[in-house]
């Protein structure tokens, strides 16, 4: 059997179901090393750092 509704859903009731599917910003944390803004629980892209240690050595070019 194929889903078939009873009724007709209203416009409202349609889209008040709809209303929740928003994008909301990522969080950002300022690294505890360096201050850079990163992304929690993260190693760190700017020094390498993680939980106040050097978790990868970055090369500089």
């Amino acid at each position: 059997m194929s889903i078939c509704p009873k009724n007709k859903s209203s416009k409202g009731r349609r889209d008040k179901r709809r209303a929740n599917w928003k994008m909301s910003a990522s969080t950002l944390v300022k690294c505890s090393n360096c201050g850079a803004l990163t992304v929690p629980h993260r190693v760190c892209k700017a020094c390498g750092h993680y939980n106040k240690k050097e978790v990868v050595k970055l090369e500089e070019a």
